[in-house]
Order: structure tokens, then C-alpha cells, then sequence
């Protein structure tokens, strides 16, 4: 065995071994369990909300709207939905939506990163100019305007959320990889005559790694927020959905009227799930940067 298959060995090992102790330290962290808890909470409910509810999400009845009491836990709207029902199974459309949208946005993001991290010169000077540029963008704003023109679903919200947080991320990406391009492991792939290619992706993408986790967990709660924001004017997700904002949406006509708890419960579920994957992001940042 070669003094280089040693090398790599040690190397893998060591790469085990620190993601080993990494979830070690993530499982004691009180703010990862907690937020871990209640995002597989509202995970469940994505999956099995229907299933568990105490009425159909869909049924409507032609009763006045009904405020919480022991039969409607959380009341019902001006049709007679069962509004703890609709905010159980309210989570599907956003947490297929936004998680989506984040990996994609991460994806797009890291490519961008990596090439502008790694050629510098004019490649990095064009792209961060054009970054830049939509750095400058109000992001809900921008999607406002492009699924107002487009035609919403699904999927154009997806790539929307994805486009706009893809510089964000590229800024990040582009910052780890000009911290490790210089240094002695990419130094001597280069004089073995590696392609950029393998540079990028075998030698320097796995020691970026943590930052891109790190942005990935804190992406995901942006776009829960950015998606909920979209549906709730109107964009976003649309009827006959029971999504969270657009929920909100519906029932903020009636808040004058001391009718509270059409946005009352929408809007804990959304602050409950977005506050849990930032307990989480939290702490897997504080792991990976100790």
C-alpha cells in the first residue's frame, strides 16, 4: 500500500469520525431536540393529518362560523370547517413546497458558488455582478410580481423560491471555497494533473460541506416564511388548499369583528414550524463552526 492510499485512508477515517462526533454533539443540544420534535410533529401531520384529524378539512356545513368550544377545538370558519382539522393538515402543501424549493435553491446556489470560489478572474467578476444584482431584489416582492404574471402552481413556486434564494447561498458557498482553493490538499491535486472538475467536486465540495448543510437548514425556514407569505397575498398555494397563509388570507377580513381564531391558529402553526427548524439550523451551526 502507497504512501498516498495511507494518506486517503486517514483521511476518510477522520471525516467519519467527525461526523460521528458532530450528530454526537447535535443529540445533546436541547434546542435540536426541541426543534426536531415539533417540525417531525408537523412532518407526521403532513403525511397523516387527514387521517387523524377529527373531521374532514374539506367538509363544509351551512352554519355560522363557531368559535372554540369542545366539539371545534379551534372553531370553525364562516362554511363550517373545522379549523383544528384544516390546520392539521395544513403543513402538507408548505412542507412539500418549501423544503423543495430549498434544496433546489442550495443546489443552484452551490454550483454558482463553487465555479466563482474556484476560477476567480473575470468568471467571478461577472457572476458577482449579476449576483449582486439580485441581491438587491426584495425577495416576496420579486415572486409577487413573476407568479402574478405567471401562471401559480406548485412547481412555479418551487423554481420561483429557488431562483431567489439561489444567490444568497452562492454568496455563502463562493466565500468557503476561496478559503480552501489555496490550500496544500487543492495545491497538490493541481500538481498531479487532476481536472477542475475533480478539484470542485472530490477534493473541495467535501470540505465545504458544513457551511452548505448549515445554509440548507436555514433556507427552509426562510422559504416556509416566504411561501406562507406568497399564499397569504394570494400567489402562493392556492384553494381549495388548507394551507397556513392562505388560511390567514381568508380569515383576516373578520378580525374586526372579534372573529380572532380563523388567523389565530394558522398563524401559531407557522410560527411554531418556522422557530423549530431555526432551533435546528441554530444548532447544527453552532456544531459545525465550534
Amino acid at each position: 500500500m502507497t504512501d498516498t492510499d495511507n494518506i486517503l485512508q486517514r483521511s476518510v477515517a477522520e471525516r467519519k469520525q467527525a461526523r460521528r462526533e458532530n450528530w454526537r454533539l447535535l443529540r445533546r443540544r436541547p434546542g435540536f431536540i426541541i426543534g426536531s420534535v415539533i417540525a417531525g410533529f408537523w412532518v407526521f401531520c403532513a403525511f397523516f393529518g387527514q387521517r387523524i384529524a377529527p373531521y374532514d378539512p374539506f367538509d363544509y356545513r351551512d352554519t355560522k362560523q363557531l368559535s372554540p368550544n369542545g366539539e371545534h377545538w379551534f372553531g370553525t370558519d364562516k362554511i363550517g370547517r373545522d379549523i383544528f382539522s384544516r390546520v392539521l393538515t395544513g403543513s402538507r402543501d408548505v412542507l412539500l413546497v418549501a423544503p423543495a424549493a430549498a434544496v433546489l435553491g442550495v443546489i443552484f446556489g452551490s454550483i454558482l458558488g463553487i465555479f466563482m470560489g474556484y476560477y476567480r478572474g473575470w468568471v467571478d467578476n461577472v457572476l458577482s455582478r449579476i449576483v449582486e444584482a439580485l441581491l438587491a431584489l426584495p425577495v416576496v416582492l420579486v415572486g409577487l410580481l413573476v407568479l402574478t404574471l405567471a401562471k401559480s402552481s406548485n412547481l412555479v413556486i418551487i423554481f420561483v423560491v429557488a431562483v431567489l434564494f439561489m444567490p444568497i447561498v452562492a454568496r455563502t458557498v463562493r466565500a468557503a471555497v476561496i478559503s480552501e482553493r489555496d490550500l496544500d490538499y487543492v495545491v497538490s491535486a493541481q500538481l498531479r494533473g487532476e481536472s477542475n472538475l475533480f478539484i470542485m467536486t472530490r477534493e473541495i465540495l467535501p470540505n465545504i460541506t458544513p457551511p452548505i448543510v448549515v445554509e440548507l437548514t436555514v433556507r427552509i425556514g426562510y422559504a416556509i416564511f416566504t411561501v406562507s407569505t406568497l399564499s397569504f397575498l394570494g400567489v402562493g398555494i392556492q384553494r381549495p388548499s388548507p394551507d397556513w397563509g392562505l388560511a390567514i388570507s381568508e380569515g383576516r377580513d373578520v378580525l374586526p369583528a372579534n372573529i380572532w381564531w380563523l388567523v389565530t391558529f394558522p398563524a401559531l402553526a407557522i410560527a411554531t414550524l418556522v422557530i423549530a427548524v431555526n432551533l435546528v439550523a441554530d444548532s447544527i451551526q453552532a456544531v459545525f463552526e465550534r
